[in-house]
């Protein structure tokens, strides 16, 4: 009988957040948009930015970050002033334009990424990270 290795290989999320993480680091203030109970990528980010999350209900966020209860769908422009990035991970479909708006109108970067194979319903920039795409509103 085979014995089973108990010990795992580095989860992929990390290799994800490490992929986001350095991809985000060249901006200084940023923004996540719906920040659920994901918080990993907004708490690497408040090591070397200053970051905002959000959402629609009210969450608990790590040390570092900034919490603000605002809609996508009616954002108060207010939360996004100054910001560099605008970004949100695992994205909805029905929240694509409302993004896409905000940051046009706002004259902001937004990113992306998408339910797996899903793809954006905006015009975008796609581009690799380690297990998905990200895509880029310039």
């Amino acid at each position: 009988m085979r014995r089973r290795c108990h010990k795992r290989p580095a989860p992929v999320r990390s290799r994800v957040l490490n992929d986001l993480t350095d991809r985000f680091r060249p901006f200084e203030v940023v923004v996540e948009v719906g920040i659920g109970h994901r918080t990993d990528l907004a708490a690497a980010l408040a090591q070397h930015a200053e970051v905002t999350a959000t959402d629609i209900v009210d969450r608990r966020v790590p040390e570092g970050v900034t919490f603000v209860r605002d809609d996508l769908t009616h954002p108060d422009p207010a939360v996004y002033a100054g910001a560099d990035l605008v970004y949100a991970i695992n994205l909805p479909t029905e929240l694509h334009r409302p993004l896409s708006d905000l940051v046009t109108r706002e004259r902001l970067t937004g990113a992306f990424t998408t339910f797996g194979t899903e793809g954006p319903h905006v015009p975008t920039e796609a581009e690799a990270v380690d297990g998905g795409t990200l895509y880029w509103i310039r």
